[in-house]
């Protein structure tokens, strides 16, 4: 008897989004995602939105200041560790990040999961400039270790690594995506549907057949 294919979900990744931030988190530390095979996908949101021509949120008036208020709503609905206030600067290039983490899923793929957990930790729950060649280093050697994370960053400015990154945000803007989070959900029988925002993740766990939690933040969730 063949074993039943387990349920799939892709999440494109930028540390810059914060509601990215808030559904990594949950496919990581919410139980009814455990039966999940998860990929974590490094692109350039910046290149995602330029190439769809949508409007960065804080260019909008009233959605500048909405924006934060909402990711602070669904942090404390979803019970995520998140800073009350953003990065300052926000918001903050971030390519040297995304073309680390994806030269660290070429090297060292084992090793992303926990290195987007700790940037987005150094982000968007207590901001330590991780954009910082020293700072970005240290994070990147408690995860792999000095001597590797020096290779990882070596290879992070070079021409393969900046065409994978540009791959990747073509890839999710082929899969749709014209903002973060985008999630690519697979179930069990092979049909594939897509959601943008965390508060899809009901209807996300609706298509891939898992049951939704009994708390409050996910009765807020559609």
């Amino acid at each position: 008897m063949t074993a039943m294919a387990k349920p799939k979900i892709t999440l494109y990744i930028d540390i810059v989004s914060p509601f990215a931030y808030l559904g990594f988190y949950a496919l990581q530390n919410f139980p009814v995602f455990k039966q999940c095979d998860v990929t974590y996908v490094p692109i350039f949101l910046g290149g995602l939105m330029k190439t769809c021509g949508n409007t960065p949120p804080l260019q909008i008036k009233n959605k500048d200041k909405w924006i934060n208020t909402e990711r602070i709503r669904w942090a404390k609905l979803l019970k995520i560790p998140v800073s009350p206030t953003a990065p300052p600067g926000f918001p903050i290039n971030t390519i040297s990040i995304q073309r680390a983490l994806t030269s660290l899923s070429l090297s060292h793929p084992q090793s992303l999961p926990s290195a987007i957990s700790l940037f987005y930790q150094n982000f968007w729950v207590h901001y330590n400039t991780p954009t910082e060649p020293k700072n970005l280093l240290a994070i990147l050697t408690t995860i792999v270790g000095a001597e590797e994370a020096k290779k990882v960053v070596e290879k992070s400015t070079g021409e393969s690594v900046k065409k994978q990154l540009t791959e990747n945000t073509d890839l999710a803007f082929k899969d749709g995506a014209f903002g973060l989070p985008w999630f690519v959900a697979t179930n069990t029988k092979g049909e594939t549907e897509a959601y943008w925002g965390v508060d899809h993740m009901g209807q996300l766990c609706d298509h891939l057949g898992l049951e939704r939690p009994g708390g409050k933040g996910w009765r807020a969730l559609l």
